[in-house]
């Protein structure tokens, strides 16, 4: 694609990186076919080579607008497109670009910049996050069923169960933001199933968000900082002798994973988000390197499981068919799943910012899951799992709770145990 970029942006990294992924974009329109916005709504601004060719006129010096910030907005971030593309086009870096240049440009309207900046305080906030799930559910029963209905019931699971066994092999583990309310038994059935293959997991309940519900509401800024503050959480774990940083929310994984990228420029942080990010590590990556049999036990070869791949497993960390694989080996009947390559429509505070066509991509999602008729449907994100329970008529787990011989599931109740915590 031939570009035009102005010398002003030209001059910068962020331009030159723009411009050479431009480049590389020869508008085949593989993309297309596998954009989940396009296939709902046929309009070529909201593909992804409509979404490159407005971004490229930006950059080249058109003005930026409400219909281009639309559009724009409505990109999941699901990077599917990359997964098709044949000239291999970063479209999640240049989407990036392209908002932080309306960011910087365009001021939107006062109620979606409140709405915005009140997502950015709460959700990344584990206090203020889990006293607002509390009190939602609480008054769940009094909420319009519109309402009510994306309210998570209540986990009854004890955020103090763990296990106390000391093992030689030693792993940290991303507390994260919302799970701990919304799921904390992704974690405990995580530590649990590694418990059995001998290793150890560290919890540092001082770091907090990864950045990525900051980074994705254009505060990049935000974002760094809560980099740099898990950074200085988790390197001296890893500088004593902690073999990786485990990650259960594949699109933390994805966030972590790019902090090298993020904090390039950063003298101070650079290297150590480097080495950082090459150790972090999607349980689904851990789990497929250890010898499963200590897992078998337990396992209920009938149970019927649809997966939902999330789109930061298997297109933002390029998994996929990892978690099937692992499912298969253990003896789970893993049932066919129509277009797994297609977002559910969470995308983080997507399904806040979009509710309309997230729920239809929901809705998409929950009948192809279903058609084969599964048991339990299983996901790799709390953000899916979250957003296909209010689509589905059967159970939506994590899929490392399957691991744990069903000796825990969401409503269980466990005794308590001390909490292994440094």
């Amino acid at each position: 694609m031939q570009t035009r970029i102005s010398n002003r942006i030209l001059t910068t990294e962020t331009g030159r990186k723009a411009e050479s992924i431009l480049r590389n974009c020869v508008h085949c329109g593989f993309c297309t076919a596998t954009c989940p916005t396009y296939q709902l709504l046929s309009d070529e601004l909201d593909s992804p080579r409509g979404r490159i060719y407005q971004i490229k006129l930006l950059l080249e010096g058109a003005q930026p607008s409400a219909s281009v910030q639309q559009h724009l907005d409505r990109c999941l971030l699901c990077r599917s497109c990359e997964t098709t593309c044949p000239s291999g086009v970063e479209y999640g870096r240049l989407i990036e670009i392209g908002r932080r240049h309306m960011a910087q440009n365009y001021q939107r309207p006062l109620r979606e910049r409140l709405l915005r900046w009140l997502l950015r305080k709460v959700i990344p906030n584990k206090s203020y996050f889990s006293t607002l799930l509390r009190l939602g559910q609480t008054l769940k029963p009094l909420l319009p069923v519109s309402v009510g209905s994306t309210i998570p019931d209540r986990n009854s699971i004890s955020p103090t169960t763990w296990p106390t066994r000391d093992h030689a092999r030693k792993m940290l583990i991303l507390d994260g933001c919302v799970q701990t309310s919304l799921a904390p038994s992704i974690n405990l059935a995580t530590a649990q199933v590694l418990d059995r293959l001998g290793i150890s997991l560290i919890r540092t309940p001082s770091a907090g968000c990864c950045g990525a519900v900051e980074h994705h509401l254009d505060d990049e800024d935000a974002a760094k900082q809560a980099a740099r503050h898990n950074i200085d959480c988790w390197w001296p774990h890893l500088q004593a002798g902690a073999e990786a940083l485990i990650v259960t929310a594949s699109g933390c994984a994805q966030m972590i994973k790019d902090y090298g990228y993020l904090l390039a420029n950063d003298p101070e942080y650079a290297e150590a988000a480097k080495q950082l990010a090459n150790r972090t590590r999607d349980i689904a990556e851990i789990i497929d390197s250890e010898e499963l049999e200590p897992l078998k036990e337990g396992i209920d070869n009938q149970t019927r499981i649809a997966f939902h791949s999330s789109c930061t497993l298997q297109h933002g960390q390029g998994l996929a068919g990892c978690v099937e694989g692992i499912l298969g080996r253990l003896g789970y009947r893993l049932t066919v799943v129509q277009d797994p390559h297609l977002c559910c429509g969470s995308a983080g505070t997507y399904s806040l910012l979009q509710p309309g066509l997230a729920d239809e991509l929901g809705r998409r999602k929950s009948q192809s899951l279903h058609a084969g008729k599964p048991d339990i449907i299983a996901t790799a994100n709390i953000g899916c799992l979250t957003h296909l329970q209010k689509h589905s008529a059967q159970p939506v787990v994590h899929w490392i709770e399957l691991l744990n011989s069903g000796k825990l599931t969401h409503s269980d109740n466990i005794e308590n145990r001390p909490i292994k915590v440094e």
